[in-house]
């Protein structure tokens, strides 16, 4: 139960007609239909309101006695007064959302719900909610005054060293705890290479498919994104250097491709590094989920090749702890660090310290490590299943890819469906999916949808999930 900020519902009018106990009164109605204020919640004492709001005493009691008397809320004695629960009272309808001429909704690459399917989300129902809620606990009660100033803005020390020592261990990268810089997301992530490395019209090699909010942001920036062509060994190096040879950046999935899985071959990888080496240019390399492969070992990340410093890594805490801690990390060459130091300096906030705490100690006590075991050898048995099931439905209709890794599957959608105006459909009756043509350039290419299977937990679920799917072809 919440106190509501009283500031959100509209203020009281000394010139009009109507008395002041009938505006609150109107005010706490307006606000219940509005749906701030909801059955169970809180409300301000006739103390504190008739304080907060400069009136007598007298005046809010009249407008919460007509309000208890109609039923609209509740006194509890020293629990407070509360809308009354159950309260049924008719919601005004909210604003019907825009959608493009096409009729087919703009796709949201950040959610903030739970449905079946959805891209972005770990296994939510694994996450180990009670380790995490005493390390919470513990660094709670050993907070000190220093702990309660402005976070240090390229994380803490702790933090930098503990995604240090992992990298070296599981991925092959030999980086100092200057060289990580923990961000507060992707976005956040691209926007400091792009305020410390490039600059307004250079231009910069993208994956196509690739995932769209790159595009986005680089647009926003000034800066030219060129489409690069993906074929089943990842990026065509050749392609890139043919479309801008003077690229300044390169941003790529070596691991598995965003979206289609595929793992950038070492010839292509070698390419990519010569093509840097030579040019002067920056690659990014987005490692957003090399730890969940299924067929073998994961593969060393792409910076465990480079030897001329050219290559920036991106890691996430998102796909492995969760979305809503919104903590990255940035791994810089050496010589760029007095570089990032600087933009940091200027551009970032700093990660809510207490957050980085909790992940520093889930990283030093093993938790994470355990966990990212766990998750792979749960993930290979969601993916099989989900297949699986998934395949016995709709394989008149679509065809599972099959991929090395990952934490979604590609149904290739058979005949002349379009994977946008399904995924439409999906959404409606509370199924995710994300079409594949929204993840190329010009919006055209192959339709396939593309679906998380990590919060599938068997078999039969995918079935069930697969015939909804089905009613809607």
């Amino acid at each position: 139960m919440t106190i509501k900020r009283l500031e959100e519902i509209p203020p009281l009018d000394p010139e009009a007609a109507i008395p002041f106990y009938r505006q609150i009164y109107d005010r706490f109605r307006g606000a219940m239909a509005g749906g701030m204020l909801k059955p169970g919640d809180r409300v301000p004492s006739a103390r504190a309101l008739a304080k907060e709001l400069g009136l007598a005493r007298g005046t809010i009691e009249a407008a919460y006695s007509l309000l208890v008397a109609e039923g609209y809320i509740q006194a509890r004695g020293q629990a407070g007064t509360i809308v009354t629960p159950n309260l049924d009272l008719p919601t005004r309808a909210a604003s019907p959302p825009t959608t493009p001429d096409s009729g087919i909704a703009v796709p949201s690459f950040r959610p903030d719900s739970i449905l079946p399917f959805q891209m972005g989300l770990p296994a939510l129902d694994r996450f180990p909610r009670k380790i995490w809620a005493r390390l919470g606990a513990r660094c709670v009660r050993a907070m000190q005054p220093a702990d309660m100033v402005h976070p240090p803005v390229a994380g803490l020390p702790a933090l930098r060293a503990g995604i240090a020592a992992y990298l070296q261990l599981s991925r092959g990268i030999s980086c100092s705890p200057s060289q990580v810089f923990v961000t507060s997301g992707y976005r956040h992530t691209i926007e400091l290479i792009a305020h410390s490395l490039l600059k307004a019209e250079d231009s910069v090699w993208l994956e196509d498919p690739g995932y769209p909010p790159t595009r986005e942001l680089l647009g926003h920036l000034q800066i030219e994104p060129v489409a690069v062509p993906v074929d089943g060994e990842g990026m065509v190096v050749a392609d890139g250097t043919r479309l801008a040879p003077r690229a300044r950046a390169a941003v790529v999935t070596p691991a598995h491709q965003s979206p289609l899985c595929v793992s950038l071959s070492l010839p292509r990888r070698l390419a990519l590094l010569d093509w840097a080496a030579r040019n002067g240019a920056w690659i990014v390399e987005d490692d957003y989920d090399g730890e969940y492969r299924y067929v073998s070992r994961p593969l060393p990340a792409l910076k465990s090749l480079d030897r001329d410093g050219r290559v920036l890594y991106a890691g996430t805490f998102s796909k492995v702890l969760l979305p809503s801690i919104r903590l990255a990390y940035l791994v810089v060459p050496e010589t760029q660090v007095g570089r990032f130091e600087q933009i940091t300096q200027a551009f970032a906030g700093g990660s809510p310290e207490l957050t980085q705490a909790i992940v520093t100690g889930f990283i030093q006590e093993g938790h994470f490590a355990r966990h990212i075991q766990r998750m792979r050898k749960l993930y290979a048995e969601r993916r099989e299943a989900t297949a699986a099931g998934l395949d016995s439905v709709l394989g008149r209709h679509m065809q599972i890819d099959s991929q090395p890794g990952g934490m979604h599957l590609i149904l290739r959608l058979r005949g002349r469906q379009s994977d946008r105006r399904l995924v439409e459909r999906m959404r409606k009756t509370g199924l995710y999916g994300e079409a594949l043509t929204d993840w190329t350039a010009i919006g055209d290419g192959p339709a396939a949808l593309l679906l998380n299977f990590t919060n599938i937990d068997s078999r039969s679920t995918a079935e069930s999930l697969g015939r909804r799917i089905l009613s809607l072809l």
